[in-house]
């Protein structure tokens, strides 16, 4: 009896698991230096000034009852999201090969504790950022923190689940990430992070709408401001719905392609 109570049930040792590889993950990141991790901070910020400096140019102040600058941010911030988490846990199988040996660390532990990693750092980027934001003097108001919370976990799932799929992907068929690469510069234009969706015609318009990143970065920017105006077709469920699928078929492709993960 003493050896059974002394015995870790499936689930601690999970914990155990993913605490462990979070923290190395971690040390990892810091190990590449502070410019690294100061990069990781900056680079929304040095994309948004960017993009600021051009809409200046053309004297536009705000987007639909929104200050530009926080308008971009809030954009910039939740593609940021998806996009960081979405890369990280891609690359996480191939990263983490020589921890498989260990029959305790599975390849979806991997994933999940860099999504987990990746989310933690753009938290406090956001939150830096809006620190930036407010000690300039620009009308930054969080009017709905739940909604806030609830469009930030969807793209995170969004980004987990699309990470997940794509890890198993990219293992099996390296030739897929650079297709990948490739087309993360296009999404920025279909994701609403430069341009408002309501100002987008038909029939584009509801092309853009399927894609389920659009959703999260509108409601984030709703929950930052009660004027905001944005297309009343966005939804949240869709968001979730979106992430769930992505997860769930990611999760099947780990179960079926189990064995080839650890040992290609």
């Amino acid at each position: 009896m003493e050896k059974v109570s002394n015995l870790r049930s499936p689930l601690t040792i999970t914990l155990s698991v993913w605490k462990a590889l979070f923290i190395r993950e971690a040390v990892t990141r810091l190990s590449m230096g502070r410019v690294a991790w100061l990069w990781l901070m900056l680079e929304p910020l040095i994309v948004i000034i960017f993009h600021l400096y051009w809409y200046s140019a053309l004297h536009i102040g705000s987007i639909y009852g929104m200050d530009i600058a926080i308008w971009f941010m809030l954009g910039f911030s939740g593609y940021f999201l998806f996009n960081r988490i979405g890369k990280q846990c891609m690359n996480a199988l191939n990263a983490n090969q020589a921890l498989f040996a260990y029959q305790v660390v599975k390849p979806i532990d991997a994933v999940i504790t860099r999504a987990a990693l990746e989310g933690f750092i753009m938290t406090v980027t956001i939150g830096l950022l809006c620190i930036v934001i407010k000690t300039l003097g620009l009308p930054l108001y969080l009017s709905n923190f739940m909604l806030a919370i609830s469009a930030w976990v969807g793209l995170s799932l969004l980004g987990l689940g699309y990470g997940m799929v794509f890890s198993v992907i990219n293992h099996l068929v390296p030739e897929v990430e650079k297709l990948l690469n490739f087309m993360t510069f296009p999404l920025y234009f279909i994701s609403g992070v430069l341009f408002p969706v309501l100002g987008v015609p038909e029939p584009y318009h509801g092309w853009i709408m399927i894609n389920p990143i659009v959703h999260g970065i509108e409601y984030l920017r709703l929950a930052f401001g009660n004027s905001y105006i944005t297309d009343p077709n966005i939804s949240l469920n869709y968001l979730y719905g979106c992430a769930l699928s992505f997860n769930l078929l990611g999760l099947a492709l780990h179960k079926k392609y189990a064995v080839k993960l650890v040992t290609l």
